[in-house]
């Protein structure tokens, strides 16, 4: 997906009421919304590929998983998108704005949002003390990276190719990495 600044500044409440309303759904930053546009097959099919997997699993354990459209309260303000969001907090179960106490969150990369995914998104993301995996999935080539909370600030980075097998420590779940894959034509 792409994301696109739009020009108008706001206050919190005023985008929580604001943004339901619009066709599009703007991330919150600061007081800058900014859209996000619309993303690819391939983009689609792996997120799909992803919530079949893990719901079941994650559902058994009394855990919300929710996709796309579902913000994460990073900050007091800052609201983003990711594309697969797991929390397993009882705060969260009952939530209708946005998930604020997420274990594992899921970013399929695009050309459009890597950098943003790999840079803003996961300093701002690091900061939420629930926080305990950040996957990051490319749609361009078979390559999936994950990075885990260490001890204090570290943060231990795994990558995963072709033939691996995916643990997702945080929720106790394991999956071939061809299962992301399954029926994608890859962008690149």
């Amino acid at each position: 997906m792409i994301v696109t600044p739009q020009p108008q500044k706001m206050t919190v409440e005023a985008y929580l009421d604001w943004e339901p309303c619009q066709e599009l759904r703007y991330e919150f930053v600061n007081g800058a919304v900014f859209a996000m546009t619309g993303g690819t097959l391939p983009h689609n099919d792996i997120a799909i590929n992803l919530l079949t997997a893990l719901r079941p699993h994650i559902r058994a354990q009394g855990c919300r998983i929710n996709i796309a459209h579902a913000k994460v309260n990073v900050t007091p303000s800052i609201y983003r998108y990711s594309d697969l969001v797991i929390s397993c907090d009882d705060r969260d179960r009952t939530a209708l704005n946005a998930i604020q106490y997420p274990k594992l969150i899921i970013e399929v990369l695009s050309p459009g949002t890597e950098a943003l995914d790999r840079g803003d998104k996961f300093k701002e993301y690091r900061s939420l003390p629930s926080l305990e995996e950040y996957v990051l999935v490319s749609s361009t080539q078979i390559n999936v990276e994950i990075y885990r909370r260490g001890e204090e600030r570290l943060w231990l980075y795994t990558a995963y190719q072709i033939g691996d097998i995916i643990p997702l420590e945080s929720v106790g779940f394991e999956f071939p990495i061809a299962l992301l894959y399954e029926e994608v034509s890859l962008e690149g």
